[in-house]
């Protein structure tokens, strides 16, 4: 196989179309996409690999039909009906017939009926049904390899012979079309690259972050738990937990004060009515919890942004007075569907690190800038590199579409003009405005999308919020809506992936731990860690009647950037024996010089 082969080509509009698609054009001034690991090549490579595991699951599972199988950002994956219960050990038996299957170099063809044509053809098919009652066009088109085919857009490769470098991670279930009042099909994910080095070095990547996963650190270092009886994707903060995200709240509280942020408090109730006036209850409102109270209907907040505006609507502000920047921790409640729910990253409670700034319309870059350089300093120290999306305006939006261009526009304008790099998300804007989405890069390479800056005419209009400008007339502010971590819940589970639960020392839930030898050794640990209490260094003095080398390993395991051990030559001499475990060293220093050096890297970092 040659490694310059065209496998698909991309048309003037950016559209990848498959080489049997081509056929059937003027292909001559498209640009070719070859076999390789591009995001061209690997979105046609990977839907293809899905059309393969439906062939083959369908000849081990004749009985099989199939609904869906999209590409994803970690792989793909298709969602089918079968009698036999599938788990995790089947993967191999139908890894093995996909691989038979693709050395059989089967051509992959592509043709197109009507729709009244396709619905008689699959008559029989109540999944194939499902599908086309979401399409709307009057022609589908259908790909067919050997005795298998299905109904799909596209793109394909052209033979299957360019599916050799694939593998299936898991299997899992999915109600129909995403509805929980609907069956529960199987689905099963896979991941497919264009050469072996690459899904091998994906497969290491996998298994590394299942010992990463923030969900079993979680629970191996008592940071958080969950409990289904009292209620699904409603995390509980153990003391461990708690101290490391009051550390990072704190860090920002005093960020956002420098920075002229007002602290304000909003409920986390309102009147239906204001979620009305704000568009959520007809945009967000299947994503809404909602209630009644004394014949009223009431919505708990899904985003803090009316408790602001009416803490903005509370006074008349002068432009001398703008921007106006108020933030707030504040805890929203959001119905996510019970089977996204993953640990921290996907919750039903969460809170944010929100702000709004209202500000005159010629305000806006100047202030994104300020909002770009506070993200700039607070992923530097948390050592992230990060990326930036402005996303535009979604089919579910408020707003006329001049309000939304000159939104958009005034993003990309500051970003422009400060040689800002930056990708386009076309539709994946707040339905309020476009924004700017942060997204970060983790120690495995990942991406996480974390920070947002939107951008907001509307809600200013609904609210008829104003301010009294320069000629001492009323004027309309803008909005803008910013978090940087985006939530704690979010952040903290990211971050406990990146450093795989060994937390820089000015974060740590524990910071040191104290492992005295004997009895006789107690005290003096305890007088240390009090010491070290003064100055807000979270200690722990662990004296379990245990062997030492059994404590010490306990300890080790609750990845502590630092284990002092304490002996009689500690005592008599007021020593310390520090075993560093972040810069892998051991090492004794005298207690003034131990108090000394812990203080200076648990010292307030400023941003």
């Amino acid at each position: 196989m040659e490694e310059k082969e065209i496998i698909a080509y991309k048309d003037k509009n950016g559209q990848i179309i498959d080489t049997q698609t081509a056929a059937e054009m003027d292909c001559s001034d498209f640009e070719p996409i070859y076999f390789d690991n591009s995001p061209e090549a690997l979105e046609v490579i990977r839907h293809s690999t899905a059309h393969l595991m439906a062939q083959a699951i369908k000849q081990l599972y004749p009985e099989a039909k199939f609904f869906v199988g999209p590409v994803v950002d970690e792989g793909f994956y298709y969602d089918f009906r079968v009698d036999a219960k599938i788990s995790d050990a089947d993967l191999k038996k139908i890894e093995k017939t996909m691989q038979q299957l693709a050395k059989k170099k089967i051509a992959i063809e592509r043709y197109c009926i009507a729709k009244t044509e396709a619905e008689e053809k699959f008559a029989g098919d109540d999944l194939k049904q499902e599908v086309m009652k979401r399409i709307e066009d009057d022609r589908l088109c259908i790909y067919r390899q050997g005795d298998f085919e299905d109904l799909c857009r596209g793109p394909h490769v052209p033979n299957t012979k360019f599916l050799r470098n694939f593998k299936l991670t898991r299997v899992a279930g999915a109600y129909l079309g995403g509805d929980e009042s609907r069956e529960m099909l199987t689905r099963i994910y896979g991941i497919s690259f264009a050469d072996k080095e690459s899904l091998k070095e994906y497969m290491q990547m996998i298994e590394e972050a299942k010992k990463r996963d923030h969900r079993k650190i979680g629970t191996e270092l008592g940071l958080f738990m969950f409990n289904d009886d009292a209620g699904a994707g409603l995390p509980f903060w153990m003391p461990k937990g708690a101290r490391l995200r009051g550390k990072i709240e704190q860090i920002l509280w005093k960020a956002h004060r420098r920075r002229g942020y007002e602290p304000v408090r909003g409920p986390e109730i309102l009147k239906a009515d204001m979620w009305r006036t704000s568009g959520h209850y007809a945009c967000y409102g299947e994503n809404m919890y909602l209630t009644e109270i004394d014949e009223q209907e009431y919505g708990i907040k899904p985003m803090n942004c009316i408790g602001h505006i009416l803490v903005y609507k509370q006074n008349m502000h002068s432009y001398r007075e703008l921007p106006l920047k108020y933030f707030e921790y504040g805890v929203v409640h959001r119905h996510e569907k019970s089977g996204v729910l993953h640990g921290l990253l996907r919750v039903r409670e969460f809170t944010q690190d929100d702000a709004h700034i209202f500000c005159t319309p010629e305000q806006i870059k100047p202030v994104v800038i300020d909002v770009l350089e506070f993200v700039d300093r607070v992923m530097k120290i948390f050592g992230f590199e990060y990326e930036m999306e402005i996303s535009t305006k979604p089919e579910k939006a408020i707003g006329s579409d001049e309000i939304w261009e000159t939104a958009t526009s005034a993003l990309k304008e500051a970003l422009d003009e400060n040689g800002f790099e930056y990708g386009i998300d076309e539709g994946g804007g707040a339905f309020y405005g476009p924004k700017i989405d942060i997204k970060i890069t983790d120690a495995l390479k990942r991406k996480w999308q974390c920070g947002t800056i939107q951008v907001d005419f509307n809600l200013p209009e609904r609210f008829d919020l104003e301010y009294v400008d320069e000629n001492n007339e009323r004027s309309r502010p803008v909005m803008i809506h910013r978090a940087i971590l985006g939530s704690f819940e979010r952040f903290i589970a990211i971050l406990t992936e990146h450093f795989a639960g060994e937390f820089p020392m000015f974060i740590a839930p524990t910071q040191v731990i104290f492992v005295p030898i004997a009895e006789d050794h107690v005290a003096y640990a305890k007088e240390l860690a009090s010491e070290l209490l003064e100055f807000d260094v979270d200690c722990e003095v662990y004296d379990k009647n245990e062997s030492l080398a059994k404590r010490v390993r306990t300890v080790e395991k609750q990845k502590v950037p630092m284990i002092a051990i304490i002996g009689d030559e500690e005592v008599k001499n007021r020593k310390v024996a520090v075993r560093d475990r972040r810069k892998r060293e051991q090492y004794d220093l005298s207690a003034e010089e131990f108090i000394k050096l812990i203080k200076e890297q648990t010292s307030e970092v400023k941003i």
